[in-house]
């Protein structure tokens, strides 16, 4: 029996009841299921997938709008998988057509694997910044950096939000009012009982992502890196900007060591908004 043009497979919207699907997609490409990170997403994002006839599904994706509702200023694509029985076959880029044609004209980011990366450049994605992936135990060597954390509480939460915004460049609060659920810890840096910076470690399998990981300089990223390791005993898991040299280097004598790189694409903009020089890593690389 020939195999069906990808034109015959209807895209439709995902929801939560398609959590396990997707998960079994991951798992068929050989991911982690992280259905914790698949909650999160289809829950703050739009979810993308074609249904296989035969059961589960074909292919998925899941765009996250960020800025104004209904007037998205960002949308960041992620998760984009197909089946391994599927694969080599138009399918991804299909899908990925179908994503583009609905966002519009609003501008879109994602980051891509060396693989994934030729597709995506055919569909006029631009590198503009690659993030390296370390992973590892953190071991503390001597006094940390000279900058006071504590837990976050919910009175912070709305100045996380604003720092937030500042800095990624568009307002997330759908997004970053679900860490305080979603993570494990949440911890603010101060100044002067001023709120400098912010960052996150939330549960993935076996490890723990930072992210995000926003700090006024990298002093501040360090000591809030610090503090989460404190409080774990599982591996932290991180994607760092390339440009922040010196905290990539500081991480890898602390332990983590690198296990890929992956190229930032941009689609209608030149380059990501807000501010780099302060975004040292994203909630993930999924969602931005």
């Amino acid at each position: 029996m020939p195999t069906p043009s990808p034109a015959s497979f209807p895209v439709r919207r995902l929801t939560h009841r398609d959590l396990t699907a997707c998960a079994d997609l991951s798992e068929d490409r050989g991911w982690p299921r992280e259905e914790h990170k698949w909650g999160l997403l289809l829950s703050a994002g739009k979810g993308y997938g074609i249904d296989d006839p035969q059961g589960g599904l074909v292919s998925a994706c899941v765009v996250t709008e960020y800025g104004p509702h209904g007037r998205p200023e960002l949308g960041a694509i992620g998760m984009v998988l197909v089946a391994e029985r599927y694969a080599r076959q138009g399918i991804g880029r299909y899908l990925m057509r179908h994503v583009v044609s609905t966002m519009g004209t609003t501008p879109l980011t994602l980051h891509a694997t060396p693989n994934g990366r030729p597709l995506y450049e055919k569909l006029g994605f631009e590198v503009t910044g690659r993030a390296e992936m370390v992973v590892g135990h953190f071991t503390s060597d001597g006094p940390g950096p000279g900058v006071a954390t504590r837990a976050a509480t919910a009175e912070d939460l709305s100045t996380i939000i604003r720092l937030d915004g500042e800095v990624f460049g568009a307002d997330r609060t759908h997004v970053i009012a679900r860490l305080p659920a979603f993570a494990d810890q949440v911890r603010v840096a101060e100044d002067d009982g001023r709120i400098t910076g912010y960052a996150a470690a939330w549960p993935n399998m076996d490890t723990h992502v930072v992210g995000p990981l926003i700090a006024r300089d990298t002093e501040t990223a360090k000591a809030l890196l610090t503090a989460l390791a404190a409080h774990t005993d599982r591996p932290l898991r991180t994607d760092i900007d390339v440009r922040h040299e010196e905290l990539l280097a500081w991480v890898k004598e602390r332990g983590l060591r690198s296990v890929a790189f992956n190229a930032v694409m941009t689609h209608g903009i030149p380059e990501l908004p807000g501010d780099w020089n302060r975004r040292f890593a994203p909630l993930t690389v999924a969602a931005g």
